[in-house]
């Protein structure tokens, strides 16, 4: 890694809020963890994080999930209205 990159990784963030996207509680970026719905967090360029708080973060399940963020992803999960994504997940995972 360049040193940008580092700067970047470890110097951004402070004093920004972000909004959890399990539980929708507002709190600062430090008290925050990253979320990649591509499910590739090391790759950060041109990349966007989502986030969740801490008691969020601690309760999702760290099993493999078969495929899910590739699948949120094709659907445009927070790209698109609700029903759009909604038809377009239904469609892609064969329900």
């Amino acid at each position: 890694m360049d040193r940008p990159l580092l700067v970047g990784m470890f110097g951004s963030g402070q004093g920004k809020t972000v909004t959890c996207i399990a539980c929708g509680e507002r709190l600062a970026r430090r008290d925050a963890r990253e979320y990649d719905k591509h499910g590739d967090r090391w790759d950060r360029r041109d990349k966007r994080f989502e986030y969740l708080c801490k008691t969020c973060f601690g309760d999702i399940c760290r099993q493999p999930r078969d495929g899910l963020e590739e699948t949120l992803s094709a659907a445009e999960a927070g790209e698109t209205d609700d029903e759009t994504f909604l038809a377009q997940f239904s469609d892609l995972s064969g329900e």
